[in-house]
């Protein structure tokens, strides 16, 4: 006695899909036959009993179909008017998919299939009840966002009338078949599948407008086998949105994830309906990544990866998946326009959120390697978006102290092996190794996340325990400092000034003292020596937050002197108003070097030219001498009541903590200095975009 036939199978044979995917597989067959004569008559012989064998598969298909199907050619089934029967609650899929699928999870999105019957399966799993209209009226307070989205765009959807779903499914699915005519997408079935995903998130409904996504992300390829034909650019654009905002919602409503304590995430539990959903997810996930190669639209790609970062936790399990999409990600975040970057940078650390430990160490590591690779060459145009990058992938890199610390190491100890070369070999390629801008970024970037994990605030979110990054602060600085004391030379001190600079906020930030001061004063002093002697130009002042070295035609020139002594006294003011140094109850003794040295420089100055040709760079020098000096004296005004020795640590480190730095007239200085330079580069960033506006000295 024959086996009875699935529901499934007979829905599938009532459709008259049967004769469009015989058709698909003959298509299918007929481009495999051109590829082979293409590779010069390779597997000729092949061909010929694969062409007899299709006809007998389609007759077999037909005729092994047990009860009254039996004996039946395909234009006879094809002809049975069987479509009489169908009713929609017997699902509208086939048990047995269309096209063969690999059994691996992470393959190409050839593995998912190309026709309406793909996933088929899963419309046994919709389960289209009254629950379902109780997550309707549940939408506003649990996902707000989308719920506002649906007002302001689809608001019909809201007002649906649920007694009609059923009715218009069976319409759609009665229609027949056109020979060797693929059907078009309408704005009323697309209409049809968002009610029925909004009102019941309905599975059949997702599978059917996914198809059709694979339709729209491929519709411009060649050798393509497509379920759907989309003829308005309308219909298109409401397709792409649909698939995007509606494909998260339904899927967490059936496969919820959870979310842990610490801010990561863990995959939905092996679920037979998690197994069944997992390889169309995958599928979609692809689709939307060839998709996104295809978009110019800021909007959309925005849209486009803060949807696909909800649907993060569902593909984890996929290797291959998880590169593409980290792929795809870091090349916005490395060359978009900033919201875009911003956007790509979320889903990166929605990635980095997994509870696997590999995916966050593929992450990091990519992370760096693309920021790395996006700083070769420094502008004033592309300076702000490293800048973004630095601050976003630092972020990421103070996300896990303990898996950062193996990256960090490594990474760093890379610029030292670059340094060493350099000291050893002396020669001017292995200078290069040093001095270029990858080499200032990488500096930059490490102090960044030094001084992010070491921070105050940090050290308290984190209950007082210590990060374990600390202990690469001092292998940093003297990396950094190395590099520094390299080449001393007029022409490399921007270089020496940007290593400051990075240093400089480390030591702010971790409170950490490092003797800056023997790095910043020999380019200062150089400024006043009496033996230079800096000739008139008509260049403009030199930015040096976009040089690392001065070019040929600024060396020995004023404009070049008068930069350098501003940018160096600045620095060197910072250094001596932050907290390590101020905030010390030795600073006046600190300070009677740097005091007595740059006193002695601006008195050299004065009487080596007689016209006072550095008349600029000694006022510079004389106001920040008079600033230390009156620091200095507010520091012992201080002090004056303590009444323990200097061996008394503890009673040191509490006078310290209750000084106030930011009331000292240096700290004062250092402010006002800061907003004037603020000021002026907003006005040369006007000026660069041609506003026309008047640069003042």
């Amino acid at each position: 006695m024959g086996k009875k036939a699935a529901k499934a199978t007979k829905k599938f044979a009532a459709s008259g899909q049967l004769k469009k995917t015989i058709q698909a597989r003959r298509k299918y067959r007929d481009i495999k036959k051109k590829a082979e004569k293409r590779k010069g008559g390779k597997g000729k012989g092949k061909e010929v009993p694969e062409d007899e064998n299709a006809s007998e598969d389609d007759e077999q298909e037909v005729e092994g179909t047990p009860g009254k199907f039996k004996g039946m050619s395909v234009d006879d089934f094809l002809g049975g008017g069987f479509t009489q029967g169908a009713s929609d609650d017997e699902g509208s899929g086939s048990g047995e998919e269309a096209v063969s699928e690999d059994g691996e999870e992470d393959g190409d999105e050839s593995e998912f299939g190309d026709d309406n019957e793909t996933f088929a399966d899963i419309d046994d799993l919709d389960d289209e009840g009254a629950a379902h209209l109780i997550e309707l009226s549940k939408l506003a307070e649990k996902d707000p966002e989308f719920y506002k989205y649906l007002q302001e765009n689809d608001r019909e959807l809201l007002e649906f009338n649920p007694d009609d779903a059923n009715m218009q499914d069976e319409d759609e699915d009665e229609q027949p078949m056109e020979e060797d005519k693929t059907p078009v997408l309408t704005k009323d079935i697309l209409q049809r599948w968002q009610k029925a995903l909004l009102d019941h998130r309905s599975l059949r409904a997702l599978r059917k407008m996914l198809i059709a996504f694979r339709s729209a992300a491929h519709m411009h390829e060649e050798d393509q086998v497509l379920a759907w034909r989309i003829d308005s650019s309308t219909v298109y654009n409401k397709l792409v949105t649909t698939a995007l905002r509606y494909t998260p919602v339904v899927v967490e409503h059936h496969c919820p994830y959870r979310s842990l304590p610490n801010g990561k995430f863990k995959a939905p539990t092996q679920t037979d309906k998690w197994k069944t959903l997992q390889k169309l997810i995958l599928s979609y996930f692809h689709n939307v990544l060839h998709l996104m190669g295809q978009i110019s639209d800021d909007e959309m790609l925005r849209l486009a990866f803060s949807e696909t970062a909800k649907l993060v936790p569902y593909v984890t399990s996929s290797r291959k998946t998880v590169k593409a999409y980290l792929k795809t990600c870091l090349n916005y975040w490395s060359s978009a326009e900033d919201s875009v970057r911003i956007a790509a940078f979320l889903s990166v650390r929605r990635l980095a959120g997994a509870t696997d430990e590999s995916i966050l160490d593929l992450v990091l590591k990519n992370t760096y390697l693309t920021l790395v690779r996006s700083c070769k060459s420094t502008s004033a145009h592309t300076l702000p978006a490293i800048n973004l990058m630095k601050n976003s992938a630092s972020e990421l890199y103070c996300a896990d102290h303990a898996t950062s610390y193996q990256h960090a190491f490594g990474y760093i100890r890379q610029l030292a092996i670059h340094l060493r070369n350099s000291m050893k070999t002396k020669t001017k390629e292995a200078y290069k190794q040093v001095y270029n801008w990858q080499y200032v970024h990488c500096v930059d970037f490490w102090a960044l996340v030094l001084a992010r994990a070491c921070d105050k605030q940090t050290v308290i979110e984190r209950g007082g325990q210590e990060s374990e990054l600390r202990a690469l602060i001092y292998p940093l600085v003297q990396v950094a400092l190395g590099a520094a004391r390299l080449i001393r030379n007029a022409r490399s001190f921007p270089f020496h000034l940007h290593i400051v600079r990075s240093i400089l906020h480390l030591t702010r930030h971790t409170c950490t003292y490092v003797p800056l001061a023997p790095y910043l004063l020999p380019v200062l002093t150089s400024t006043l020596s009496a033996s230079s002697k800096p000739k008139p130009s008509t260049l403009r002042p030199l930015d040096f937050e976009t040089h690392i070295r001065a070019p040929q035609q600024y060396l020995k020139t004023r404009v070049y002197n008068e930069g350098l002594a501003e940018e160096s006294a600045f620095l060197l003011a910072e250094y001596l108003a932050s907290p390590p140094v101020l905030g010390s109850i030795g600073f006046p003794e600190v300070v009677i070097p740097v005091v007595l040295l740059l006193r002695k420089a601006i008195k050299g100055a004065k009487s080596a030219q007689g016209k006072l040709s550095k008349a600029k760079e000694a006022g510079i020098a004389k106001s920040l001498v008079d600033r230390i000096e009156e620091s200095e004296r507010w520091v012992e005004q201080r002090r004056k009541g303590v009444l323990f020795a200097p061996g008394k640590l503890s009673e040191v480190e509490r006078w310290e903590e209750g000084l106030k730095v930011e009331h000292s007239p240096l700290a004062r200085y250092v402010k006002v200095q800061r907003k004037a330079r603020e000021k002026r580069r907003k006005l040369v960033e006007k000026a660069r975009e041609g506003e026309g506006e008047i640069l003042e000295d």
